[in-house]
């Protein structure tokens, strides 16, 4: 599954290992997050993440 790079600071959103700390389960794609899902390290949307 491909990886997703916040364009503001930079976390990589990896879905094999998900983010468990907000709910999401590993193996949990970049699509199928939530709308209302946000970078957990600087909080801002799906929007700003591009193909890491």
């Amino acid at each position: 599954m491909q990886k997703y790079r916040c364009t503001v600071c930079g976390y990589i959103y990896d879905p094999e290992l998900g983010d468990p700390t907000n709910g999401i389960q590993p193996g949990t794609s970049f699509e199928a997050l939530p709308n209302t899902w946000v970078c957990p390290e600087c909080v801002v949307g799906k929007e700003m993440f591009e193909k890491a």
